[in-house]
């Protein structure tokens, strides 16, 4: 399950879990336990919400950042 950073227009960003990234004809995003970047609550939403629907036009961006699929690559190192 990706995680990203939502850069929404004229707000704090937003890190959430997605079951797969939105394809270039969504209008929707559906993220799974929002939070802000430093982990806390997101105060506009209630304290018991795990999903939220963004518009795709409200997100000027999206990071995805690494997570335990990505740790799993195996690389060499030359000694």
């Amino acid at each position: 399950m990706p995680v990203i950073v939502l850069h929404m227009l004229n707000e704090d960003p937003v890190q959430g879990d997605v079951d797969e990234l939105p394809q270039r004809n969504d209008t929707l995003i559906y993220v799974r336990n929002p939070r802000r970047r430093d982990g806390k609550d997101i105060p506009y939403l209630e304290a018991n919400v795990t999903t939220v629907v963004w518009p795709m036009s409200r997100i000027s961006f999206i990071e995805i950042l690494p997570g335990s699929e990505d740790e799993k690559i195996v690389s060499f190192v030359r000694d």
